[in-house]
């Protein structure tokens, strides 16, 4: 069934945004986001101190489409307003690892990991602020995008293959995300 879409997200008033192609920026207090959506066949005006989407004769595919770009960009307003921020832990049974931050080169090591002479390695994603505390890392970033990912690379790091994992209890996990405790 084909219907006349017509949706809307307001933004705050210190907040700075506008759309370019298929690009959606948002700035405030020095900080910005770039978002890049697939916009086809969806017209995107800015009224004031929001952004309508509408669609003539849209279906239930744009509809989708559009709560999804609103639910991102309600991110990226909750991301310039207050950082999001994961939490991991290291946990190790058999040898102690050591953690480090080489921020010249923007790279983080796992050192003695099982027990290994090399440092396995995890890039820091520009934008994103890694903080050791013990055995805690904490990721801050004002994208959540960003936030998620490089928590996914500490983990991905330390995965383990080939042992096994009832016995092999040792890596980097998640303990704590933006609003809720794991």
């Amino acid at each position: 069934m084909k219907e006349n879409i017509n949706e809307k997200i307001e933004f705050p008033e210190s907040f700075d945004f506008g759309i370019e192609n298929s690009t959606i920026y948002v700035k405030t207090n020095g900080r910005e986001v770039k978002k890049t959506f697939n916009l086809r066949g969806i017209n995107v005006e800015k009224s004031g101190n929001s952004l309508i989407f509408n669609v003539e004769n849209g279906t239930k595919r744009h509809m989708k489409i559009i709560k999804t770009i609103i639910a991102h960009l309600k991110n990226v307003i909750l991301g310039l307003k207050e950082d999001f921020i994961y939490k991991l832990e290291i946990a190790y049974v058999h040898f102690p690892a050591t953690l480090e931050i080489n921020k010249e080169k923007r790279e983080f090591y796992i050192k003695n990991f099982l027990g290994e002479k090399r440092p396995r390695i995890a890039k820091i994603i520009p934008g994103a602020e890694v903080s050791i505390e013990r055995n805690i890392i904490t990721i801050k970033s004002h994208d959540k995008e960003i936030a998620g990912q490089m928590a996914a690379n500490l983990e991905m790091a330390t995965k383990i293959k080939n042992r096994d994992r009832r016995k092999f209890q040792d890596g980097i996990f998640i303990i704590e995300k933006s609003g809720r405790k794991i």
